[in-house]
């Protein structure tokens, strides 16, 4: 059998840190200690009835039977409107201001390829979620990760870009509340963002995958829309996978400048399926949810980092202040590097973490651990940690 070689881009990209950990899970055996991952990123708590009744009972309609349309229903783009301008104060035209589609990830990947030129640069954070550096592969650029450090609060500072690369800027993508460190935005972060954009003629993506779910109980994360001017340089994608508990029913959407929904939306039409009709009806049902509902969701993660730092801070075991995200950003011990410590975390304690250097050079030093795994899992996991005697 012929043995095909990939193609440059392929080669060229790295690989994904995710199945990485997943293979090197396989190795574990697990028959007398049970594996507890704390690498995910995937909801697990149950998704809204209110939104699956919707999905059953649309699911018969013979309409979402036939292919939807690649722009989205209508209603659902009108849904968006009214969420962004319910929860963020930011108006939106429906027909020209926001795209549809199976999950942001496609937003994340795909609006650097309608937007970047070969050669220019893409310039985000480091660390950064691995995807925004292969979307600069393939969208044929190069890609800057402004360093990010504890003593910034892990928020860039745009004077540390190179000359040479805001001229050749061709799209600035920022992710916050932060993956992986859990840094929240201020509004001056954003000012300093579309200072940015406007000297160097740079459009800004703004990943808002995390929008729900601040540091504590009752802080609501800001968008970059909502800031003054933001709409003329940016748009911002969304996901349902972390509001809503949606993961698995791949529904993301992009907001903001229409010039650049313009761009992605004929990309669309060549690169990617549209959503199914019955998730987008389900779609408009979550969206119209009051927020106490998204705000019951996102409390669960918040009781969780409250006694899981509790536990850490017994150990000894030093945590950076006021972390978004449903995800723990933490130092690893002295004399250990990411990488070697999350393997060993893996063959002593069978505890999968997401190493930091897996993010970007700058997230050496740290691991990542997710607060989604369950209150049982979770304890189990600080006692197996709180055994190793780390930081003693």
């Amino acid at each position: 059998m012929p043995d095909f070689a990939a193609s440059p881009l392929v080669n060229a990209l790295e690989e994904n840190l995710f199945s990485v950990l997943e293979k090197l899970a396989q190795q574990v055996d697990t028959a007398v200690l049970p594996l507890i991952d704390l690498s995910s990123g995937s909801p697990r708590q149950p998704t809204p009835p209110e939104i699956i009744d919707t999905l059953q009972t649309r699911a018969a309609l013979p309409g979402n039977h036939e292919y939807p349309s690649f722009w989205g229903k209508p209603q659902v783009r009108q849904a968006i409107a009214d969420f962004y301008l319910r929860h963020y104060g930011v108006e939106l035209d429906p027909e020209n201001e926001i795209a549809v589609f199976q999950g942001s990830h496609i937003g994340v990947n795909g609006i650097p390829r309608a937007l970047v030129r070969p050669g220019q640069y893409i310039v985000s954070t480091d660390p950064c979620y691995p995807i925004y550096r292969s979307a600069a592969v393939q969208a044929g650029a190069q890609f800057y990760g402004i360093p990010l450090e504890a003593q910034n609060g892990f928020l860039p500072d745009f004077s540390r870009v190179p000359d040479d690369v805001a001229r050749q800027s061709g799209l600035l993508i920022l992710n916050y509340p932060h993956n992986p460190t859990g840094a929240m935005a201020t509004p001056a972060l954003f000012d300093a963002a579309l200072t940015f954009a406007r000297q160097h003629g740079t459009p800004v993506l703004h990943d808002f995958a995390y929008a729900a779910i601040g540091s504590h109980a009752g802080e609501i994360p800001i968008s970059l829309l909502a800031q003054p001017g933001a709409k003329a340089w940016g748009v911002e994608t969304y996901t349902m996978s972390k509001t809503f508990c949606m993961a698995g029913w791949r529904f993301g959407f992009a907001v903001g400048n229409a010039s650049i929904i313009r761009a992605f939306k004929k990309l669309h039409t060549h690169s990617y399926s549209t959503v199914a009709g019955a998730i987008q009806d389900a779609a408009v049902t979550a969206l119209q949810l009051p927020a106490a509902r998204t705000q019951q969701i996102a409390a669960v993660y918040h009781q969780r980092r409250q006694w899981v730092q509790q536990a850490l801070a017994a150990m000894n075991w030093p945590v950076p202040p006021r972390q978004g995200t449903f995800f723990l950003w933490l130092p690893v011990p002295a004399a250990w590097r990411a990488q070697s410590f999350a393997e060993h975390l893996l063959k002593v304690a069978h505890i999968i973490v997401a190493p930091g250097s897996g993010f970007g050079p700058h997230g050496e030093g740290y691991i990542r651990i997710s607060l989604t795994a369950d209150d049982a899992a979770l304890k189990s996991a600080l006692e197996r940690l709180a055994a190793l005697k780390l930081f003693d």
